[in-house]
């Protein structure tokens, strides 16, 4: 067993942590200031709250962007979009191109969004 972990972890070996840019579209930024918009009529406590997980989540893609699922629909090329999930209820779309992550959209689970895998 010992054998085997020291396979897996290497000790003394230097794992790059590669850091990704970030470009947030129009699309995607209009999408946040409208949840964030609604929400702020029930809750402004709970808009602030949901502001900062989508930023700390947008952010964490910086690094290991590659760790969430790909988006599928028969409307889009299959692996090219990935897909992460916020706050239960927001899926963040996105693309990895080279060292570049371009968030494209920021999607309210709860609605209808059929025009995007349409």
């Amino acid at each position: 067993m010992i054998g085997l972990v020291k396979q897996l972890k290497p000790r003394g070996q230097i794992v790059e942590n590669r850091k990704f840019d970030l470009v947030i579209s129009e699309e995607a930024t209009n999408m946040i200031e409208t949840h964030i918009n609604f929400l702020m009529q029930v809750s402004e406590r709970g808009a602030e709250k949901l502001f900062i997980e989508i930023k700390e989540s947008i952010k964490s893609l910086n690094e290991f962007p590659q760790r969430n699922a790909w988006f599928n629909s028969p409307m889009i090329p299959a692996y090219t979009y990935r897909k992460m999930l916020v706050n239960k209820r927001y899926l963040i779309i996105y693309e990895i191109l080279e060292n570049t992550v371009f968030i494209d959209y920021i999607i309210d689970c709860r609605q209808e969004y059929s025009w995007l895998t349409d």
